[in-house]
């Protein structure tokens, strides 16, 4: 499976910023999820989605303001971001795996292909 992330960019405090994630190879059965690593920091989890089923789970105090989701017919996979924040700007990831432990759903070990990574900064 290979995963190109997009839809990066520059955006001003307050503004919103879609992500996308396209998979290609079979993922019917995975779990996907994006995370962020800004500068000096660890990378840490953002959103998760399971690709069948649907079901979400988001980083403490995400949810509200970014919402995952997923295209089954396209392979792709969304991070809609709104009421960015300067504390948003980061390198934002997507990554996939279809042996998760659904409770090891923020570790970033637990997923085996991720994709090259798309840089958001938003700006004060």
């Amino acid at each position: 499976v290979q995963l190109q992330a997009s839809g990066g960019g520059l955006v001003q405090a307050g503004g919103s910023l879609r992500l996308s994630c396209a998979a290609s190879g079979r993922t019917s059965d995975f779990v996907t999820g994006w995370f962020r690593q800004a500068p000096g920091k660890e990378r840490e989890f953002v959103a998760a989605i399971r690709w069948t089923g649907g079901t979400t789970r988001y980083a403490d105090g995400l949810k509200g303001r970014f919402a995952i989701s997923k295209d089954i017919a396209k392979n792709t996979m969304y991070l809609q971001m709104n009421s960015l924040n300067p504390e948003d700007t980061a390198v934002y990831y997507c990554a996939a795996t279809s042996r998760l432990i659904w409770s090891n759903f923020g570790v970033p070990s637990s997923y085996n292909y991720w994709g090259q990574g798309t840089l958001v900064t938003v700006s004060s």
